[in-house]
């Protein structure tokens, strides 16, 4: 966007943002998004689906944002908070984390690696085909998404091999569809077989459709504004009563799910001060790279 642009369009961006973050403020009380789609698994226990990914909403620049969040249990609760490593600063589960595993004890990284960072993407998607939930396709959501979809993205914009055309999978017109396969690997989702068709206009729309479509798309920087936050203080505050609270009663669980662990349902259905462990939020590979490095950095960081 220029900067004429950018001058231009100031408050009607803002109005835009105030009420994607007035969405998000209500949805989190009522517990329900119907802004977001998420697949669902057929009577065979596999999953497949076919998305497009949609280019940056008006007045944004990048069609997705990354979110990193914490979701642990302790003596006191379940713990279920964004990261203010996602705005760039300091996290007191982040650096507790890095305490813990800058000790020299295996027990005491095991405990970090429980209450590492969980990374999230958001972007905007038109449902192509839903066989589970048909009433979806044709229209535009907001998808949440791990490590692994990221990853095919990328793969499709940088491909490892010179006999592969790169793709924007955001464009409307010389994107591509993306084929969304689902298995269940050792009860957890496995994305590997999911892939990109062929480049090709959506849905071999004229501009007209393709407008109509692009209008329809939510804020994604909605998520990562600083108001969405809370504070290093009051993140604290939670985080110290979760792990020294008083003991409940710990219930395991088969994990069904990997990155994509419904910390929303959690939210919706418990008091902020205790959720029952009646769930355990499943803990993915998809993310144990970034959460590797990311403590590498801090040990770095901590022998500067």
């Amino acid at each position: 966007m220029s900067f004429s642009a950018l001058k231009k369009n100031s408050n009607s961006s803002f109005e835009k943002l105030t009420r994607e973050l007035e969405k998000i403020s209500s949805t989190e009380s009522s517990g329900a998004d119907d802004r977001f789609w998420k697949p669902e698994l057929d009577k065979s226990g596999n999953g497949y689906a076919v998305i497009r990914f949609l280019p940056a909403p008006e007045g944004e620049d990048i069609p997705w944002v990354k979110v990193f969040s914490h979701a642990f249990q302790g003596p006191g609760g379940w713990y279920i908070e964004n990261s203010l490593t996602t705005l760039g600063k300091s996290d007191p589960v982040g650096d507790l984390n890095r305490e813990l595993w800058n000790s020299g004890r295996d027990s005491d990284k095991e405990v970090a690696r429980k209450q590492k960072r969980k990374l999230s993407y958001y972007s905007n998607i038109y449902v192509v085909k839903d066989p589970v939930n048909p009433q979806n396709e044709g229209k535009v959501f907001l998808f949440k998404f791990g490590k692994k979809i990221f990853d095919k993205i990328m793969g499709a914009m940088q491909p490892e091999f010179e006999d592969e055309t790169p793709i924007n999978p955001f464009d409307l017109w010389q994107g591509a569809d993306f084929k969304l396969k689902i298995m269940k690997v050792a009860g957890y989702w496995n994305y590997d077989k999911s892939e990109f068709a062929s480049p090709s206009t959506l849905g071999n729309l004229d501009d007209d459709g393709l407008e109509s479509i692009y209008k329809k798309e939510h804020s994604l920087s909605a998520f990562t504004d600083p108001s969405n936050f809370k504070t290093y203080e009051e993140l604290e505050k939670r985080m110290n009563l979760v792990l020294k609270g008083r003991p409940q009663k710990k219930v395991d669980m088969e994990t069904e799910e990997d990155e994509d662990f419904e910390v929303e349902t959690l939210r919706a259905n418990t008091s902020p001060a205790r959720v029952e462990s009646s769930v355990r939020p499943s803990v993915s590979s998809d993310d144990e790279d970034d959460t590797m490095s990311f403590f590498a950095k801090l040990a770095e960081f901590d022998n500067d």
